[in-house]
């Protein structure tokens, strides 16, 4: 599975993004996906995640309430619509997938790209 990870930009707090993770191969369907960020000189902590079909949400408690996290199969697309931002949200973030899904960032073996995301105070 290859991941591309788009849709970062700069923002206001108090603003929205949405970011999608975009997969090519014909087995997206059967794979967990995570989203995952990492600010500068911070470990990479997971965000949101996912299950294959998009029956189990899970999110870390700094972004509950605020981001959603969702998927549609058909087009092989994990978004993460982000609203309510703050400066601290700001980081690269990264979506990620596997066949189990968790909220450890090791356990997931495919990676995208990272896409920016600030956010202005």
């Amino acid at each position: 599975v290859q991941l591309q990870a788009f849709g970062g930009g700069l923002v206001q707090a108090g603003g929205s993004l949405r970011l999608s993770c975009a997969a090519s191969g014909r087995t997206f369907s059967s794979y967990a996906v995570g989203w995952f960020r990492q600010a500068p000189e911070k470990e990479r902590e997971f965000v949101a995640g996912i299950g294959f079909s998009g029956g189990r949400l899970y999110y870390a408690d700094s972004v509950k309430g605020r981001f959603t996290i969702s998927r549609v199969n058909a087009w092989n697309t994990v978004y993460l619509q982000m609203n309510s931002l703050k400066p601290e949200d700001t980081a690269v973030y990264y979506c990620a997938a596997d066949q189990t899904g968790s909220q450890d960032p090791q356990i997931y073996h495919y990676w995208g790209q990272g896409t920016q995301v600030t956010v202005s105070s």
